[in-house]
């Protein structure tokens, strides 16, 4: 099936997402939305959020995609609904693999979650990683300006250095010490190779980005969806700013990003 994936977030951090979607289906055609108007999710309310959502899966919907990618943890509250307005379009979301991807790392050990203050509270990664029958440690830490940070395309140097200590020093220093780090938001794997500094050896560091991509190639196959042959292509919507977009959103996808392949639209 020809369709394209419709892939969503609240800005860029999504991207990281795409990216491994891109590399595990080279035969599927992409489109992209980044509600970088509303950003960041991770502040607002459930009820906030869910509405964004709903908006945005409306607007992909309604450019004809056969599948929605929730590439955004924090809108994982939403789910439920977005499974219910659109069905049958399926519809999966980054929370589960990456539960599964850090589940599989830890080994014995302590899980640390850091994420977005939204799915802190919401506890959407202590549900998952419970579902997948472990019960090792959680602990958990919300890092609100690492969304923003990255967003400006600030991802190194000394400022970053010292937000990324101000965030993990007291998870690290937990006892027993997390075996596991679990990137809980789509943006955080531009800042990976610096936490990974500011973690040290002997903590495997996770995100969901390559999990969600074998999900979805799953997915595709179990309902016939797949678009097993033909060219890949990837188009982009932004509700703010498409120029800044395609710029910053080279960190995240790890290629340059056409300008003129990211239309302007309004979801309200």
């Amino acid at each position: 099936m020809s369709a394209p994936i419709g892939v969503f977030d609240s800005g860029m951090g999504g991207l990281t997402v795409m990216r491994a979607l891109m590399t595990r289906l080279p035969h599927e055609s992409f489109l992209y939305l980044g509600d970088t108007a509303r950003l960041p999710y991770g502040t607002k309310s459930a009820d906030t959020v869910r509405r964004y959502a709903l908006q945005a899966a409306a607007a992909l919907v309604g450019r004809g995609v056969k599948l929605i990618v929730v590439a955004c943890n924090t809108a994982s509250v939403s789910l439920p609904a977005l499974k219910n307005a659109i069905a049958p379009l399926p519809v999966i979301g980054v929370i589960e693999p990456g539960a599964k991807a850090a589940v599989a790392a830890a080994g014995d050990g302590p899980i640390a979650v850091i994420a977005t203050e939204g799915t802190v509270k919401g506890g959407a990664y202590r549900t998952a990683i419970r579902a997948q029958g472990s019960n090792v440690p959680i602990v958990q830490q919300a890092c609100p300006l690492f969304v923003p940070m990255t967003e400006e395309g600030l991802i190194d140097g000394p400022i970053v250095d010292a937000v990324i200590h101000r965030y993990l020093d007291p998870v690290l220093a937990t006892v027993p010490r997390p075996t596991c780090l679990l990137l809980g938001c789509t943006h955080y794997p531009a800042l990976k190779p610096q936490i990974a500094r500011a973690a040290g050896a002997g903590i495997a560091l996770v995100d969901s980005a390559v999990t969600t991509a074998d999900a979805v190639a799953a997915l595709l196959a179990e309902r016939k969806l797949a678009n097993p042959s033909g060219a890949q292509s990837v188009r982009f919507l932004a509700t703010d700013a498409p120029d800044r977009f395609a710029r910053v959103g080279e960190i995240f996808l790890g290629q340059p990003i056409d300008p003129g392949t990211v239309e302007l639209i309004d979801l309200q």
